[in-house]
């Protein structure tokens, strides 16, 4: 499954080395509340993506484990301590898996499976709002919380657990920016990418044409971009028929 290897690539030589990083361990993951918390804003110590900055979530997947080679939580910018108003944010998950189906309608469920963990996460005074339609993540964080120490590395690590919940998941690089400093357009270009993939991915399944002509196809763009989309649709005997190796 290497059809969001570029995007991964492309976003670690864009961020370049973090201001920490961490190892994960289960017991450094931060109390979990199993549902959905409300923070007031009376309670609120900041909001990561507040006041209008940028906020930016996605995830890719990847069975090259020399992308994703162990489960790390990495931090760029300030910790939750550190910050003392209203900060840009993005979260970041590039998940290792053991094993995709080769069945493509399959591999596609499997895929959304691991997406749809982002919303089954919920630390204790961290209150986050995911927009799918615009690809932004938005945090309150309680004062509460920040007195008790929750710090990135604790969050990070109940986003991994949760992860390993899924059996298919190996390892986890999850990613936190707050560094003003950081292009958030690209990472929010990517992010749009990375959705349309799926997409495109998602229109394959549902049933192409076999002999749809590329040319006239309108998502020709994303699948000249993306390696292993032409071959999902024809197969790879439909690929040597097409010239293509």
């Amino acid at each position: 499954m290497d059809l969001y290897n570029s995007f991964i690539n492309d976003t670690m030589k864009q961020l370049g080395t973090p201001k920490q990083k961490w190892a994960y361990s289960e017991r450094d993951a931060w109390k979990d509340t199993g549902a959905s918390e409300l923070v007031m804003m009376k309670d609120a110590a900041f909001e990561l993506g507040g006041s209008g900055k940028a906020a930016v979530n996605f995830t890719c997947v990847t069975d090259d484990h020399s992308l994703v080679s162990g489960d790390e939580i990495l931090l760029y910018g300030p910790d939750l301590k550190e910050i003392k108003s209203d900060s840009t944010f993005a979260r970041i998950a590039f998940l290792a898996v053991k094993e995709i189906s080769k069945d493509e309608q399959e591999a596609f469920n499997t895929i959304q499976n691991m997406e749809f963990v982002k919303y089954h996460v919920f630390p204790e005074g961290y209150m986050n709002r995911v927009s799918p339609e615009s690809h932004r993540e938005q945090v309150r964080v309680s004062k509460q919380a920040i007195k008790k120490g929750i710090s990135f590395k604790s969050v990070g690590a109940d986003y991994i657990k949760q992860y390993h919940t899924n059996p298919n998941i190996q390892s986890v690089k999850l990613i936190f920016i707050t560094d003003p400093s950081v292009d958030y357009k690209k990472l929010v270009e990517t992010a749009k990418k990375s959705e349309e993939v799926t997409k495109t991915m998602n229109k394959i399944l549902e049933g192409l044409p076999e002999d749809l002509d590329c040319a006239s196809c309108s998502f020709k763009p994303v699948c000249d971009e993306v390696e292993g989309l032409k071959e999902l649709h024809f197969g790879k005997e439909g690929m040597k028929k097409m010239g293509h190796k």
